[in-house]
């Protein structure tokens, strides 16, 4: 195998010391929505990818639908942030923060006092979520936003993106607009059943995910500003619909034309999508232009072969970089990985938040023990 993935790339204005991303993924570990010591240093042993997206991270209080997930709108998480990117940056680790708001994929006992389950539409999500209070319960039905709180979001998407670079030391931010969340309810007319500016034609559909793009860009710049897709998906209930690649090939064409500094595709190929999909990554290859970001289900084999094939600049790994912190090192020692332990993916093991979480050992640590 070559070096092309482990050799430097260039994002914007920072230089990646090799085409790994590690993916962003939800580790609930921060007690009150506040990342803390545990979280920095998690991340630390993580920081030899070329680029870490850290965990979905909610812009506003209504966005905290998950147990235990932080936050980053206030000045007790933005420090909490920041002994996360100072242990990163100490190791020379580059981090932007991902961030999710969960829309619909929520519960009101998850969120702080004074906040609520909000969407674009009342379309209430099948399935359950997670509560540390009374365990799985069924989604509620969400409250629609009205036209001036969906404004009000956009604002909150950059007013939190300043303090994540300004404050919290992040070298960027990612907009989740993937995987059922609340950007992408704006976009399946499904879960966007509006009749204001931000429902109806593909459009206006999209309108709402482009001006959180504007006004993050404006706050920080579009040279720190990624976004997230998953053209095709199906998670937390979002359903099929007509036109999917026309609609994407516009919204990639339009994120092109703000030149975000990234595109980060769930690649469709790798989930049971419709034999269309084949030909979504290309389309949105030739639509965006700038750094083009793969993930799902890549081992270094696949990811050598999206590079070689200039269908990806950067390749990212999720849940390797669980049980391997030293997952970059790993792959290019052609080592064996190690496997995760799935039920501390999402929550602390009986020995404490720790476990399954940062108590993974490095490949040098575990041939010593």
């Amino acid at each position: 195998m070559s070096d092309t993935l482990f050799s430097s790339a260039q994002l914007g204005p920072l230089t990646l010391r090799n085409k790994v991303v590690m993916a962003p993924m939800t580790r609930a570990r921060s007690l009150g929505n506040v990342p803390g010591p545990l979280v920095a240093e998690y991340y630390a042993q993580r920081a030899s990818a070329g680029l870490i997206i850290a965990e979905g991270t909610a812009p506003n209080a209504n966005g905290l639908g998950y147990a235990r997930i932080p936050g980053l709108f206030n000045a007790e998480q933005a420090a909490g942030w920041k002994l996360v990117t100072d242990a990163v940056h100490a190791r020379e680790g580059r981090i932007f923060v991902q961030f999710m708001h969960t829309g619909r994929i929520s519960h009101s006992l998850n969120l702080p006092e004074g906040a609520e389950v909000v969407a674009p539409s009342a379309v209430k999500a099948g399935g359950e979520m997670w509560t540390d209070q009374q365990q799985m319960l069924p989604h509620p039905e969400p409250r629609a936003l009205t036209t001036a709180e969906v404004k009000q979001v956009i604002q909150d998407f950059a007013k939190a993106a300043k303090l994540a670079v300004e404050e919290a030391g992040f070298d960027g931010v990612e907009l989740h607009a993937a995987n059922g969340y609340l950007l992408e309810q704006f976009l399946n007319p499904n879960t966007n059943q509006r009749t204001d500016e931000y429902g109806g034609s593909p459009e206006n559909r999209a309108r709402f995910v482009l001006e959180v793009a504007d006004a993050t860009i404006a706050a920080i710049g579009a040279e720190r500003t990624g976004i997230r897709l998953s053209p095709w998906g199906t998670f937390n209930d979002m359903g099929a619909y007509e036109g999917v690649n026309d609609f994407y090939e516009y919204l990639a064409t339009e994120l092109q034309r703000r030149n975000l500094v990234y595109l980060h595709l769930i690649n469709p190929e790798t989930i049971k999508a419709p034999a269309a999909s084949a030909d979504t990554v290309g389309i949105m290859r030739r639509a965006f232009t700038n750094t083009l970001i793969l993930s799902s289900a890549y081992d270094a084999a696949k990811a050598q072969e999206e590079l070689q094939k200039g269908r990806a600049d950067l390749v990212a790994f999720g849940r390797p970089f669980i049980s391997n912190p030293d997952l970059v090192e790993r792959m290019e020692a052609g080592a064996e990985l190690a496997e995760g332990d799935q039920a501390t993916y999402y929550g602390p093991g009986p020995e404490g938040l720790h476990q399954g979480y940062t108590d993974y050992p490095a490949l040098a640590e575990a041939q010593v023990s």
